[in-house]
């Protein structure tokens, strides 16, 4: 053992070392940051790449400000017609996009087009779906007015467009030049979009180059060049950052409350951390043979202290949560009863359901109460979660096995609804609450899977679909409350801690801060000194 970690720690020394040899964190107007894999695909209206470097690419007609409100991007202004069903949009007239395509309507509606036509992919999206649905009338959705003003119909109200508009992807522009056959759904056969930076070079797997849009038609970035470098590793993340191989690590899912706390305090370094952001859970699966008893999924809400997770884990950096949303996000700020730690009252809940204590693991005809835990083990903090739910759990007699996998596999387990709990989280804003929702209307994550053994499972699909498309405030509210409701009462979701982003720098970066995204990093606002 001992010659496996010598031989994997020459290696990783190698790889810094190699990585260092590209360019070092103290060169002049270059910010250098690690990423824990390649770029992969950054086509904008897929999903397989990564939001950071599709963020510097490719803008969208709205933007969302830190505090999560619109504010004009591509778009100078907009309006929305009474019935809620059609929005226009008058567009900048000085962009073009970085291979020198002029930016107008034409180019505008042929993205809009694009992800039209690869409509299946983009079935969370009920946007798409409504757009979708005005088509097969033999209608076009998406009509030039003029060179410079777009119309948008769908065939039903939908107030979270706009908001839906200022995230990364599927709706920012790609140049029109970059399509193949007419398309994107098939590939791309460049990059080109309207954002600050262009990709100037991708190393697959070692490192990626963006330079300054030299035609960017607003205010250029401050820094000239970004790069960020592949380092899997996490111990190998937090050496290059501490000896100037980096100066930059960004995301809650790279960086632990130890290191933020080691950095934060430590000279030479500082630390940036936002509001809450989203919700760590677990989604407990209803279909799964020893969670389908309502009093079960109960049980484990009893025997998870929240309180202890925040204090002990994320060393007082996330609060403990006891519902899916923070109050803070719209239409989340309602009274539910918290689950609040009480193993009495767990054990209680597990005897009613039939599930005998006799020696270390309940049982019930015959069969053991063992149930299995999957997470992502390219996500730092959930290992050491799941660990401890499995000691506090076993002290009631539930028998907690862990199972870590590489994010695609634990991906494709969710989507085929093959296990018992799992990690989660929810999207956080500005997708929360609509989006999140949305998203549990199709099987493409494990809230969908999760979800089937309720009884109330039409009537929550039902009414989501009745929330998004609502037009009077009241009538919105009352739907997102059943719905809150609902879920809270079966037990379905084990909120554990209101996430915030994090992001740990030398002292030569300023101005770090935070999208109301968490998946995306504002670099091109950022400084060095």
């Amino acid at each position: 053992m001992i010659k496996v970690k010598n031989v994997l720690g020459m290696f990783v020394a190698a790889s810094l070392l190699l990585s260092s040899m590209v360019v070092s964190a103290s060169d002049k107007d270059t910010l250098v940051m690690a990423n824990f894999r390649d770029l992969r695909d950054l086509n904008p209206h897929l999903y397989g790449g990564e939001l950071f470097a599709q963020n510097l690419l490719f803008e969208g007609l709205i933007f969302l400000s830190e505090d999560g409100e619109p504010e004009p991007w591509l778009a100078e202004s907009w309006e929305v017609s009474p019935d809620g069903k059609v929005y226009t949009f008058k567009l900048r007239e000085d962009v073009t996009f970085s291979d020198g395509v002029r930016f107008d309507a034409h180019a505008v509606k042929k993205n809009f087009d694009a992800v039209l036509d690869n409509g299946a992919r983009h079935g969370w999206l009920e946007s798409v779906r409504m757009m979708t649905a005005i088509e097969e009338t033999g209608k076009q959705s998406v009509r030039v007015k003029d060179d410079f003003t777009l119309e948008i119909e769908f065939s039903a109200p939908y107030y979270p467009f706009i908001i839906e508009l200022g995230v990364t992807r599927p709706f920012r522009m790609l140049s029109p030049a970059c399509f193949k056959d007419g398309t994107t759904r098939n590939g791309v056969a460049c990059l080109s979009g309207t954002g600050s930076y262009v990709l100037e070079m991708n190393r697959v797997d070692e490192y990626s180059e963006f330079v300054r849009n030299p035609n960017y038609w607003g205010e250029s970035p401050s820094i000239e060049m970004i790069v960020a470098k592949v380092i899997p590793d996490n111990q190998a993340r937090l050496m290059a950052l501490d000896n100037g191989g980096i100066d930059l690590l960004y995301g809650l899912q790279l960086i632990s409350p130890q290191a933020f706390k080691q950095f934060s305090e430590k000279k030479g370094f500082a630390g940036a951390l936002s509001g809450p952001v989203s919700t760590r859970m677990l989604v407990l699966n209803t279909t799964s043979e020893n969670l389908r008893d309502v009093r079960v999924r109960r049980a484990l809400q009893h025997l998870t202290s929240k309180e202890l997770i925040s204090e002990r884990i994320m060393l007082g950096l996330e609060a403990p949560a006891h519902a899916l949303f923070s109050r803070s996000i719209p239409y989340a700020d309602i009274d539910l009863e918290p689950y609040q730690y009480d193993q009495s009252a767990a054990e209680k809940l597990l005897d009613e359901a039939g599930w005998v204590k006799s020696g270390q693991v309940r049982s019930k005809d015959g069969k053991p109460l063992e149930i299995t835990l999957t997470y992502d083990t390219n996500k730092v903090m959930e290992r050491t979660i799941a660990q401890f739910l499995q000691s506090e759990w076993s002290k009631a007699g539930v028998k907690l096995n862990l199972v870590g996998e590489e994010e695609q596999a634990h991906r494709d387990r969710l989507m085929a609804g093959n296990f018992d709990i799992s990690f989660n989280i929810s999207w956080g804003t500005p997708y929360d609450p609509q989006s999140f929702l949305s998203g549990m209307l199709k099987p493409v994550y494990g809230d969908y899977a999760a979800q089937q053994g309720l009884a109330e499972k039409q009537r929550i699909d039902e009414t989501i679909l009745k929330a998004v498309a609502a037009v009077d405030e009241d009538e919105r509210q009352a739907h997102y409350t059943y719905i809150l409701e609902t879920l809270h009462r079966e037990a379905v979701y084990l909120p554990l801690t209101y996430e915030r982003n994090r992001a740990i720098f030398n002292s030569r970066v300023g101005n770090v801060g935070f999208n109301p995204s968490q998946f995306e990093i504002p670099l091109q606002f950022m400084t060095l000194q």
